[in-house]
């Protein structure tokens, strides 16, 4: 390196069910380079994959820990352990009277016609849940003072049980969150060791069940998480790096460790977040419109919607779904998250055959131990990945830059026993029907997805990354009609890159209730000043200076519904008159919806959403011009299965290191990288364009 030459890194981690990503971002005065690193996940100890992927990415990139400047991190942590039961001992205290509002939740049945219907128990038990006398009204009026003795004898109660976390929420404490604070301040007075979470802070929005179960799961995962991000600083520290740690929130922005570690519920969906903004950076550098992003890792399959540039976004979502994809089978969340959708359809995920002879695929995963079983730790279980592998579609000896060699007769093993014999079927017909079964799963969650946003996914460009993504990312085109696919860069570690190009940034939703006829500027006004005050404090610890950019939008309903959609709302003081403008924002995106909009009905607001960003990190510059075509030579072949041949054929296989712009590939092809490989099938054809990515294309004559 020549001297005085200095080079500063930016670190993006992401911690899968399967594996843990590092994508590192170098820049000096001549310019920048990307480095990546891929290792499998430590279930047991999380934080140990961390430190072990950032010093084999420091030694890759020849840098020392000090000249990090910047850490974000995403994780599934919060996630697992909600689903996995593997949180703290929590208690709930409530509204006297409302002791079983999380049990009873809405009393609607997701699943018609099944007479033994599941429902997911509540995160915290009855014996746990405790009530105290106190009212407050839904305008925030006093009815029943808190009973502060009452609170003081479960004090001990707590100290019986053994508690760790306690949840607080009353009923209507989001328009008066006195009693709530105080009765934190009687229990922190009493009570040491035990973390406490606040409904009207975590989730200040009306709807107590959703309200409720938010600050439970909050709750429940607080401790261990608080443990964690302690623990990662510590062990970050210990190996020099002392620059900044941020946390990727499910909403697209960071966050500091501290807020992190009050508001833990805010993280659970922040790695598939990450890759929704890899998306939206590769959607903007490229000028795509509408975009169609596909994220599959070792565990899950991630689909979401991005036009103009920007993804869906929603303030609810559900976790730990007894039914797959039955929407209110799962715990509420009301969090601010990029709304997707998400299944058990990863490299990891586990394919059996039914009683109906029928091959399934997923929901559960192998993981990263023992995984699946060409990765020869115990696994016996066929899984995705074992496929892919015997179908000749990932290179035995080329995962993971070469560092993790695969064992293909434990996969043949497996999917023979499991798969083929009971089905009577050839292995490799065996293993391209757990192919197709995951890849339809896929475009079937995309089509549903499509349609209950009001949208269409034809027409759109598939932005596939993420480990497993460019495998199947030609048969996923197919199955939805799509002509485009593109493959970036880093495609293998997409959600940890993506992390880099997230502004910090928080979200404040509060419930106002206002009838447009009788709009009150002056009230909404002054909501929307405390919660951008709010928001600036948690966003300006992690950028003193820089400018801050304000989104607004608002829940509307027509009056008499049950449920509201989003608005969005301008940026300024309000005013006299302003009913008309926003009436009119709400019926333009009523009619998207739903096609019509219905005259003469009342319109009213439910909830305020302001969401402030900092700068979003850029580094495109111009576009680089168009590169010359040129016909590169593969640098070896090998049979890969052939869907239309329905047998091996002899493909060409092309190191992507030994790529570069303007190289044309005809399919059947496969271009391998050290995380991930691109099938292109004979149906399209591959370029790398002037960024470097793979451009596939379909023929049109085919």
């Amino acid at each position: 390196m020549a001297a005085g030459r200095k080079r500063a890194g930016r670190l993006g981690v992401d911690i899968g069910g399967t594996f843990t990503d590092v994508a590192l971002e170098v820049s000096d005065s001549i310019g920048g380079q990307r480095f990546s690193v891929k290792v499998l996940t430590t279930p047991e100890a999380p934080e140990r994959a961390v430190i072990a992927a950032i010093r084999e990415v420091l030694l890759e990139a020849a840098l020392a820990p000090r000249d990090l400047s910047l850490i974000i991190h995403g994780t599934t942590l919060a996630t697992n352990a909600i689903i996995e039961r593997k949180g703290a001992k929590t208690a709930l205290v409530t509204t006297e009277g409302f002791r079983d509002t999380i049990e009873i939740r809405h009393e609607n049945r997701f699943e018609q016609y099944d007479v033994n219907i599941d429902l997911p128990p509540p995160l915290v038990p009855r014996r746990l849940r405790f009530v105290v006398p106190e009212r407050i009204n839904a305008q925030g009026k006093v009815i029943t003072p808190l009973d502060e003795a009452a609170v003081e004898r479960l004090a001990e109660r707590f100290i019986a049980e053994q508690v760790d976390s306690v949840a607080i929420g009353f009923l209507h404490s989001f328009t008066n969150p006195a009693h709530e604070q105080r009765t934190r301040e009687i229990l922190t007075a009493r009570l040491t060791g035990v973390t406490y979470t606040v409904s009207s802070e975590v989730s200040p929005e009306m709807r107590e069940y959703e309200r409720f179960s938010t600050a439970c799961a909050n709750a429940y995962v607080q401790p261990m998480m608080g443990r964690y991000l302690v623990n990662l600083e510590e062990k970050l520290q210990q190996e020099g790096l002392r620059c900044p740690l941020f946390l990727m929130l499910s909403g697209g922005g960071l966050t500091t460790v501290e807020t992190a570690i009050r508001f833990p519920v805010r993280l659970v969906e922040s790695g598939p977040a990450g890759g929704a903004i890899f998306a939206c950076h590769i959607a903007r550098q490229c000028g795509l419109e509408s975009v169609l992003s596909y994220d599959m890792g070792g565990t899950t399959a991630k689909i979401c919607l991005i036009d103009g540039f920007q993804p869906q976004t929603s303030r609810a979502f559900e976790v730990a779904r007894i039914y797959r994809f039955k929407k209110g089978s799962g715990l509420p969340l009301r969090i601010p998250v990029i709304e997707m959708v998400e299944i058990g359809a990863g490299g990891g995920s586990i394919a059996r055959v039914d009683q109906l002879k029928r091959i399934t695929v997923g929901p559960d995963s192998a993981g990263a131990d023992p995984g699946p079983a060409c990765y020869g730790r115990g696994g016996k279980a066929p899984t995705v990945t074992d496929a892919d592998l015997l179908l000749g579609r990932i290179d035995p000896l080329g995962l993971s830059g070469g560092r993790m060699a695969l064992d293909s007769d434990a996969a043949e093993q497996a999917v023979q026993q499991t798969i083929a014999a009971p089905l009577d079927l050839s292995q490799p017909l065996a293993a391209f029907g757990i192919g197709e079964i995951v890849d339809e799963n896929m475009a079937n969650a995309a089509r549903v997805h499509a349609i209950e946003s009001g949208k269409d996914a034809r027409g759109r460009t598939l932005v596939a990354f993420g480990g497993a993504a460019p495998l199947h990312a030609v048969r996923m085109a197919d199955k939805l009609g799509l002509d485009r696919v593109l493959v970036p860069s880093n495609a293998g570690v997409g959600s940890a890159v993506g992390f880099l190009r997230a502004p910090i940034a928080y979200e404040i939703v509060r419930s106002h209730l206002q009838r447009l006829d009788a709009f009150d500027p002056a009230a909404a006004n002054r909501l929307l000043a405390a919660m951008r005050a709010e928001a600036e404090a948690i966003v300006r610890r992690g950028e003193p200076k820089a400018p801050l950019t304000e989104t607004r939008s608002a829940f509307m309903r027509y009056r008499g519904q049950g449920h509201e959609i989003a608005v969005p709302l301008p940026v300024r003081a309000y005013r006299e008159g302003d009913a008309a403008e926003l009436l009119a924002a709400f019926e333009a995106a009523y009619r998207r919806l739903y096609s019509r909009v219905i005259p003469g009905v009342e319109v009213e607001v439910l909830s305020w959403v302001l969401l402030l960003s900092g700068p979003v990190p850029v580094d495109d510059g111009a576009a680089p011009p168009e590169p010359p075509r040129y016909n590169p030579q593969p640098a070896r072949r090998r049979q890969v299965f052939d869907a239309d041949a329905a047998d091996f054929i002899e493909v060409a296989i092309y190191e992507r290191a030994a790529l570069v712009p303007g190289a044309a590939i005809s399919g059947p092809a496969v271009i391998v990288e050290d995380e991930t490989s691109t099938v292109v099938s004979r149906a399209f054809d591959a370029r790398i364009d002037a960024y470097g990515y793979i451009e596939l294309t379909r023929r049109a004559n085919v």
